[in-house]
């Protein structure tokens, strides 16, 4: 078993829910982002989404895009987001996920890509913008080398692709719970809970939603819908990004800690409701 799916069979034993935090590599600076996967992995992270900063992040809101661009003028580099892992990685806990679109993959190599992310402790793949069209050419080397390639389910998928998609997907599989890109958002779409039972109903694979999340509230509403993994993303990187460093670490502490214990405490029932208010 990957180190994901250990993750999730762990979890679903104990009927627990996923919390898989977001941050951009390099917002700050590199020294902070490894401060943020340790404070990540102590105050309840189940697996961690590490992204990597690119000039043109097409499925990224304004608040994830600020960042990429505040890391990259920074001056960070792929190679030395590799290299901040291979010194953090053997520290943690939870899995480190990789979030990355597809060119840079290609401009290195598929198979040099992969040896070089699995070296520096990377468990899972992420990749945007790679259709399913085109995925078996990272499918099968992923696998091979131990790296999941987890797919994305968008709202607007038929039932045709999600069944494929469900079947091609690692580790596990990415619901979008809303059209267009990440970011903070007010109310969570009802749509998601049907998305979930068509997701469910062709596989046993666990599925995680992300795009959205913001608060507990929202949290637990994809816990009680059925989701096995909530993904937040622009929160955290909202909060790392205020104040000092230190500030930033206290703040995604606190907030971490406090969603796990809303999924780890929720009302699994399907009268759970959320009030109106709906990032990631």
């Amino acid at each position: 078993m990957t180190a994901i799916s250990d993750c999730f069979e762990t979890l679903g034993r104990n009927r627990e829910c996923a919390l898989i935090p977001f941050i951009t590599a390099g917002d700050p600076d590199l020294a902070t982002t490894a401060a943020a996967l340790q404070t990540l992995d102590r105050h309840g992270a189940d697996i961690i989404e590490l992204g990597v900063p690119y000039s043109d992040p097409l499925a990224d809101g304004p608040v994830i895009q600020a960042a990429a661009t505040r890391a990259l003028q920074r001056g960070t580099k792929l190679e030395q987001v590799l290299e901040m892992l291979q010194t953090t990685t053997p520290s943690l806990r939870s899995p480190i996920i990789l979030f990355t679109y597809y060119n840079p993959i290609l401009h290195r190599g598929i198979e040099k890509f992969l040896q070089q992310i699995a070296a520096a402790g990377v468990a899972g793949l992420v990749v945007p913008d790679l259709p399913l069209e085109e995925a078996a050419g990272l499918l099968q080397p992923a696998s091979e080398i131990g790296i999941d390639l987890t797919l994305l389910v968008a709202p607007t998928s038929s039932a045709e692709r999600i069944e494929a998609i469900a079947r091609s997907s690692q580790g596990f599989i990415y619901l979008v719970s809303v059209t267009g890109v990440t970011g903070m958002r007010s109310q969570m779409e009802s749509r998601v809970s049907d998305l979930l039972q068509e997701i469910r109903s062709v596989t046993d694979k666990p599925i995680g939603v992300g795009f959205g999340i913001s608060e507990a509230a929202q949290a637990q509403q994809v816990k009680a819908w059925g989701a096995d993994a909530a993904i937040v993303g622009s929160a955290f990187v909202k909060r790392l990004a205020e104040g000092t460093p230190e500030q930033g670490l206290n703040a995604i502490a606190e907030f971490c800690q406090n969603l796990k214990s809303a999924i780890k405490t929720t009302d699994t029932s399907e009268n759970t409701q959320l009030d109106p208010g709906y990032v990631k």
